[in-house]
């Protein structure tokens, strides 16, 4: 995915995982599942997925990630206002969703902007005036109108073949045109085992020193980089520039075990973790609820956590409620639900998310919910 090489080693395989990590109105009977194998590359330390799905298949809707909270918010007008500090004056967006990112940008007085967005599902949110071309972006897509900048937001990480992904954009954009992009900062998500940090989309530990390597190979020089928090995402600014004037350094021999060790430590500890909550589950007396209709749930489910203990999954998203978890027989009901019970528990494990969640619902719902984390 990232030097070709097959050198690759096997780190951990969940059988039989959801293939869509959003919710549905099927029947339980018609959900997808496939094998979800994890291997390493001994040469260059990129953790990777084994094998592949069809993008139709994992991307059959959208399922509402980055759309949602407050924290979601702040990485969009941070990363807008890194975006403006670019100049850009017309935007191509690849996999820009509800067009959260076009609404957010122009709240900096850029109102005449033209903006496209490339989506394969595309919900423009009330207010885009972005123009969207449903598709997704490979060696087919051409576009011929004028533009400068080209932005993607956590989407780099989603691609099959990064360095396939850069060719083509560096085939797309002239020279001298801009990449702004940010991504999640899954390196620090490993290290402090974040339940969801790869997965069917996330398919490549896309970290630091792989971004940086495919930029330069590709013929993009980095301008600027920013940290979106310590644990959330990294934002880039680059240049597409002449190739001649770059050369890729090669990659730390060290790569393999500071990326290997912490990824087992990672298994393991939710394989403890599940064991802990079944246990905290099985001696409750007060009603279960696991907060995340969302990939954060499966992989709990995958790691052996006992859903016959949980009553419903609770979620922010309205769009979810009413609807079954992907893969599972959870069905997902509003937050709202805890009001009035006595001390409700939910299972949290939402990463970055937690701290918001948390004290929404102690806040705003039930001041006697208590969590098992």
């Amino acid at each position: 995915m990232i030097t070709g090489a097959s050198d690759l080693e096997h780190l951990h395989t969940f059988q039989d995982f959801p293939v869509f990590m959003g919710c549905t109105d099927q029947p339980r009977a018609s959900d997808l599942v496939a094998d979800m194998e994890w291997l390493i590359s001994r040469g260059s330390g990129l953790i990777q997925l084994g094998s592949t799905l069809p993008l139709g298949t994992i991307y059959s809707s959208s399922h509402g990630a980055g759309s949602l909270g407050t924290l979601w918010m702040r990485h969009h007008r941070e990363f807008s206002e890194f975006l403006s500090s670019s100049h850009a004056s017309n935007v191509l967006e690849i996999g820009g969703g509800h067009g959260i990112l076009e609404i957010e940008h122009r709240s900096h007085g850029l109102e005449g902007i033209p903006w496209t967005i490339l989506e394969p599902n595309p919900a423009p949110a009330k207010g885009c005036k972005a123009r969207f071309i449903p598709g997704f972006f490979d060696e087919t897509f051409q576009f011929s109108d004028p533009f400068d900048t080209v932005v993607h937001s956590h989407v780099f990480e989603h691609f099959f073949e990064p360095d396939q992904f850069m060719q083509h954009l560096s085939m797309l954009m002239p020279l001298d045109t801009k990449l702004v992009f940010s991504i999640p900062n899954l390196q620090i998500m490993m290290q402090r085992k974040y339940t969801n940090f790869i997965n069917f989309e996330h398919t490549v530990m896309l970290t630091e020193p792989y971004v940086e390597y495919l930029l330069t190979k590709q013929g993009f020089q980095v301008v600027a980089k920013k940290y979106f928090l310590e644990d959330h995402s990294i934002f880039y600014s680059a240049v597409r520039t002449d190739f001649s004037r770059l050369a890729p350094k090669p990659f730390d021999p060290e790569l393999y075990s500071m990326n290997r060790a912490p990824y087992l430590e990672y298994a393991d500890y939710h394989l403890e973790l599940v064991q802990r909550l079944n246990a905290e589950m099985r001696q409750a007396n007060s009603p279960i609820y696991l907060f995340g209709a969302h990939v954060f749930t499966q992989y709990l489910l995958a790691f052996g956590l006992d859903s016959s203990k949980i009553l419903n999954l609770i979620d922010n998203d309205h769009s979810k409620h009413g609807k079954r978890l992907y893969g599972t027989d959870l069905m997902v009901d509003s937050p709202r639900c805890l009001e009035g019970l006595s001390e409700p528990l939910i299972v949290l494990r939402s990463g970055v998310y937690n701290d918001e969640v948390k004290a929404d619902i102690l806040n705003n719902i039930n001041r006697s919910a208590r969590f098992l984390e």
